[in-house]
């Protein structure tokens, strides 16, 4: 049973990536803490973290 869930799990995700873009059309714009726009660069890959806190 474990087996035929990893299997159809791994079915599902190659299909999604299958289906997906190679590279966005538009720009990535995320606010900070201080409301200024950050864009991320499209012509290469950029990690960035998203790290928030509950008060």
């Amino acid at each position: 049973m474990k087996t035929k869930l990893v299997f159809i799990l791994l079915a599902t995700l190659l299909l999604l990536t299958a289906c997906g873009q190679k590279k966005m059309d538009g720009t990535l714009k995320l606010v900070d803490q201080n409301n200024k726009e950050i864009t991320f660069p499209q012509d290469k890959p950029a990690v960035f973290f998203f790290i928030t806190t509950y008060t």
